[in-house]
């Protein structure tokens, strides 16, 4: 500590230092502080979560922006089953460590910089990036304010950094948002969505503004513009082959989830390749990424699937307005040495295999290289390839139909033309919404394109393909979870599994291990030895059992372990001598009646994110109900026991 020299003239009485007294411009120091100290309080007056989330969505535009650029100088041109098992409330050890993150951003830019060969993008890494700075920002924002962890404050900034990683990387606020509430939690706060909002809107634009700075731009516009005709996009009668379509990518989807998720496992069980994955995951990555691009190399086999594209490149040509079956019709236009920016759609032709079946064998190909894509253990996105692979669907059957009418649809004496890449639009928001339970898919379209000429056809297509596949298959990330044995409360259906009738006594676990306040100390040592419970319910005394709190166990474990007071020694001491001493309790807030459903427990579990619940009858303690317990319920419901 500095010296303390005396009492400045007029002061009222406290103590300077040496160096306060003798320091140049005493008063204008302290009235800098002051204004600091005003400033402060008034900028904090509106709530600091708000800069901090503003921080997050510039950061990360940051991020997408230097990444988007230092990939193009290389290519010309999920983290998210975790996440949403976080905010269910379980903890995973080092997910959102700041640590991961350059490894995070170096691996995604290894992905990345194979372009189309792998196929694979960068929304789920992204997601996790930007999850893992929302993290050590919160916790800087409670260093900074001196405050004390709060997990709720935590996860409001986790749901809106999951907005943030979509919008970002798309430059679509609306969507991401949309996007982060389907698919982080069933239950979501109205709180959370308008904190989503900012953080995206502010993440969105300044990644867009970035490209005007850039003058890659020349004002904010969508990342692939479209030229929709927007008079009369469709007619009428179109409407019926856009609900096929989303029936296609529906069934589609299924085939896709159910073939993914039986190969990740296949490879997880396998016991070639789980040790290749448990020992040498270099090694299998190397040879997974040997087939797919000795496969789409473009003078062999990638010829026919477009494969000088990069990413972006496949998705621009997919969306072009003109009909390529008609444009080839009666001409033979040759290969370019390279990439035409102005003609991408000549990368899909070929004089033998024509339009159909370079767009097919790029389907049938995509199928199977993308399932075993998804198996490399590397920083890797997976919405943008079903995007692209549902944009495909829809260009094969937007071309099918401008062949099958190649003067148009007439209606009322007028002729409209079929254009495929309104069909591809919608293909790729079915296909991708499908596979991933979302209806969003169908808004990230529009702000994509900017043009929402085809709203109406391209929705009815999203939710024709997720009745198809809600209704056969779970989402592409609870399939991972599943296969990753993440854990997870299985979606419980009250009509079709009858849950309401079944109650907790019917489920509940009854080893109920208690402490008594009335309990000798050496029982209390015997139960804490003999068990390994982060906390354990309190009552009232052994014969009555009537629910009063729990005691964790390492300050319980701290009280036993103390020196016993001088008028103690040689009594009789008891568990509440022990509580009264110091040791805390924690009240039951929330505790379940034997005769509460199945149906409500699921439901509370869900929307407080709760791990685990006491059992009480009129007071009494007399079971617990965990996550175990209710998973085994729903699959007694849905697939029940054979009668002895």
């Amino acid at each position: 500590m500095e010296e303390l020299v005396g009492l400045r003239a007029g002061s009222s009485g406290n103590p300077v230092t040496l160096q306060e007294l003798w320091g140049p411009y005493p008063r204008i120091r302290r009235g800098i502080q002051g204004g600091l100290r005003w400033l402060k309080r008034q900028l904090f007056r509106v709530g600091e979560d708000w800069y901090f989330l503003m921080a997050l969505g510039v950061l990360m535009a940051l991020i997408s922006y230097a990444m988007n650029f230092a990939i193009s100088r290389v290519v010309r041109g999920s983290g998210i089953p975790e996440l949403k098992t976080i905010l269910s409330g379980v903890v995973l050890e080092d997910y959102l460590d700041i640590k991961n993150f350059g490894a995070k951003v170096v691996g995604l830019s290894c992905t990345l910089a194979c372009g189309s060969t792998i196929f694979l993008g960068k929304v789920g890494p992204f997601v996790h990036l930007s999850v893992m700075i929302a993290a050590y920002l919160g916790r800087v924002r409670v260093q900074t304010l001196g405050e004390p962890e709060n997990k709720n404050k935590r996860n409001e900034m986790l749901v809106a950094a999951a907005a943030v990683g979509v919008a970002t990387v798309f430059a679509a606020p609306f969507s991401g948002v949309l996007f982060s509430i389907e698919v982080m939690s069933s239950h979501f706060s109205v709180w959370d969505y308008w904190r989503g909002f900012f953080a995206a809107t502010c993440g969105a634009f300044m990644f867009r503004l970035l490209a005007v700075f850039n003058s890659e731009q020349e004002t904010i516009t969508s990342l692939y513009q479209t030229s929709f005709r927007v008079e009369v996009p469709f007619d009428l009668p179109e409407i019926f082959f856009f609900v096929a379509l989303g029936a296609i990518c529906g069934v589609a989807s299924c085939a896709y989830l159910f073939c993914q998720r039986f190969f990740l496992g296949f490879v997880r069980t396998n016991w070639f390749t789980s040790k290749l994955l448990a020992t040498s995951k270099p090694l299998y990555s190397a040879l997974a990424a040997l087939i797919l691009a000795s496969i789409t190399y473009p003078p062999s086999l990638g010829r026919f699937m477009a494969s000088r594209l990069s990413m972006g490149g496949l998705l621009r040509s997919l969306l072009d307005n003109s009909s390529w079956a008609l444009m080839t019709r009666n001409s033979s236009p040759p290969w370019p040495a390279e990439p035409d920016p102005q003609n991408l759609w000549l990368e899909w032709y070929h004089p033998s295999f024509t339009i159909f079946g370079t767009l097919a064998f790029f389907l049938a190909m995509k199928f199977w290289m993308l399932i075993l894509a998804t198996t490399i253990p590397i920083p890797a996105g997976y919405f943008m390839p079903i995007f692209i692979f549902g944009a495909a669907i829809g260009r094969l059957l937007g071309e099918a139909l401008s062949v099958a009418f190649p003067e148009g649809i007439v209606s009322g004496g007028a002729v409209y033309p079929i254009m495929p890449g309104g069909y591809a639009l919608a293909g790729a928001a079915a296909f991708s919404g499908a596979v991933t339970h979302t209806i969003s898919t169908a808004l990230l379209a529009f702000e994509l394109t900017g043009q929402i000429v085809h709203a109406l056809p391209v929705l009815m297509s999203v939710l024709m393909a997720n009745a198809i596949a809600q209704s056969c298959q779970p989402s592409f990330y609870d399939g991972t979870i599943i296969v990753k044995k993440l854990p997870y409360l299985p979606w419980i259906r009250g009509r079709k599994l009858c849950s309401h009738p079944v109650t907790v006594e019917d489920f509940m676990n009854r080893t109920l291990t208690t402490l008594a306040k009335d309990a000798l100390l050496d029982e209390v040592v015997k139960v804490v030895s003999s068990t390994d419970l982060p906390e354990y319910p309190l009552v009232e005394s052994t014969e009555s059992q009537i629910l009063v709190g729990t005691v964790r166990r390492a300050p319980l474990v701290q009280g036993l372990q103390a020196e016993p007071p001088s008028w103690a020694l040689g009594q009789q001491r008891y568990l509440q001598d022990i509580l009264t001493g110091g040791c805390p309790t924690e009240p039951v807030t929330l505790q379940l009646s034997p005769e509460t459903s199945l149906h409500q427990t699921h439901n509370l579990f869900e929307l407080l994110n709760l791990q685990s619940l006491f059992v009480t009858s009129r007071g009494r303690a007399v079971g617990f109900v965990t996550w175990v317990e209710l998973k085994k319920a729903i699959s007694h419901l849905t697939n029940p026991p054979a009668p002895k």
